[in-house]
């Protein structure tokens, strides 16, 4: 559910471990850069021996696209969506069943094994509501903000300084519906993303065709509505996940329901959005019976957006107007992808791996950096039933 904020986020951080070169360092500079990264997939766990266990693990190098050495990670139940803790030595994972411990849905943190890549579990929190679908961690690293899908809610649980979960510091329970009664019959909140100065926090809530604004207060861990305190889509649009553009000046969500992408023109210093004209995200005359999307991302350049279909079966790609923020259809994209339930870019901006949920795979494609188009790297690999992917680099 968000997420162009979330890979300038993760550029911040790869920061720390891609210097900028200078004239006289450039040897050093060559020698400091990572060659690969872990790739971490959430995936839907279920029974069975083809079933997924948890969350699994592949090498990803950067210089040929290739994914090695998958391994399951972490043995826990339906950790559907993840998010990478700025210092890249923490994960986090929302269980959309809940635990046993937990009953409703839970968060569930984990270590990360600098040398091995391994996750080691630390402990888990409630999420506050039913069906955690989606997380992200502050630009401070203090926080963990998740978005219950089945409760309508969001929550924000700090984090201790050994990367556990501590007692949640805020919830607040969406309230409302939609216009179509059999998916809009009250709230159901898909995404939570931070803006850039890590000041507001915006919920797309595809049950009440609103993206909703909070001030976010890091150090306290609390949200209080805005002012104005929400953005809408089209009725029946269903919004689902937020990206932000990395100028600060664009965001974009995408709606599962009607198949199209809103633009936003953004105003930081009150945390206002302004809806532009919206896009679909399949080609005119398809019969969009039983579609829907999943994500969205813009490319770290921000030159270009990309969008999942599910049913379609294909990744959108688009060109960013740098001036106005409105998008341009480029291309879509189908080739080895089944039921594209989420995607992401690597923090260099050169790669795009899908996480196929019903091709139970990753397909990885290069990005032309040009012109935005992708082209498939090597044959999709296995995981079953993957939904997020997130990388850490490896030093």
């Amino acid at each position: 559910m968000i997420r162009a904020y979330a890979v300038a986020a993760g550029l911040f951080a790869l920061a720390a471990v891609l210097p900028l070169a200078s004239s006289d360092s450039k040897a050093a500079d060559q020698e400091a850069k990572p060659d690969k990264m872990w790739v971490y997939i959430g995936t839907y766990t279920g029974k069975g021996e083809n079933a997924s266990k948890g969350i699994y693990r592949y090498d990803l190098d950067l210089a040929t696209g290739k994914l090695s050495g998958k391994t399951l990670a972490a043995a826990v139940s339906s950790p559907s969506f993840l998010a990478v803790h700025p210092n890249h030595q923490f994960l986090y994972a929302v269980n959309e069943g809940g635990t046993a411990e937990t009953k409703k849905g839970a968060i569930t943190a984990f270590a990360i094994d600098p040398k091995s890549g391994a996750l080691k579990m630390l402990n888990e929190k409630t999420s506050g509501g039913d069906g955690p679908c989606h997380l992200t961690v502050d630009a401070k690293g203090r926080n963990v903000l998740a978005a219950n899908y089945g409760g309508g809610s969001v929550t924000v649980v700090p984090i201790k300084a050994d990367g556990s979960l501590g007692t949640p510091t805020a919830f607040i329970q969406h309230e409302g519906h939609g216009a179509d009664k059999s998916r809009q019959e009250g709230p159901h909140a898909h995404c939570i993303v931070l803006d850039a100065a890590n000041k507001y926090a915006f919920a797309a809530d595809l049950g009440l065709d609103k993206v909703l604004v909070y001030k976010f207060d890091a150090d306290k861990g609390t949200l209080t509505p805005n002012d104005p305190p929400s953005a809408s889509t089209a009725p029946a649009a269903g919004p689902r996940h937020f990206a932000f553009h990395p100028n600060g000046k664009f965001a974009y969500v995408i709606n599962e329901m009607n198949l199209t992408i809103t633009p936003f023109e953004y105003d930081a210093a009150r945390g206002a959005l302004k809806a532009l004209k919206p896009i679909s995200t399949v080609p005119e005359g398809v019969d969009r019976k039983g579609f829907s999307t999943a994500e969205i991302e813009v490319h770290p350049s921000g030159k270009f957006v990309y969008g999942s279909n599910r049913g379609h079966h294909s990744i959108a790609v688009f060109a960013v107007d740098q001036k106005t923020g409105e998008l341009t259809l480029i291309e879509h994209v189908s080739k080895d992808i089944k039921t594209p339930r989420g995607f992401s870019i690597d923090p260099t901006g050169t790669y795009l791996i899908v996480g196929n949920q019903d091709g139970n795979s990753l397909t990885v494609f290069k990005i032309d950096q040009q012109t935005g188009k992708l082209t498939e790297v090597g044959a999709p690999v296995e995981v079953p039933s993957p939904v997020s992917v997130v990388f850490v680099p490896v030093k």
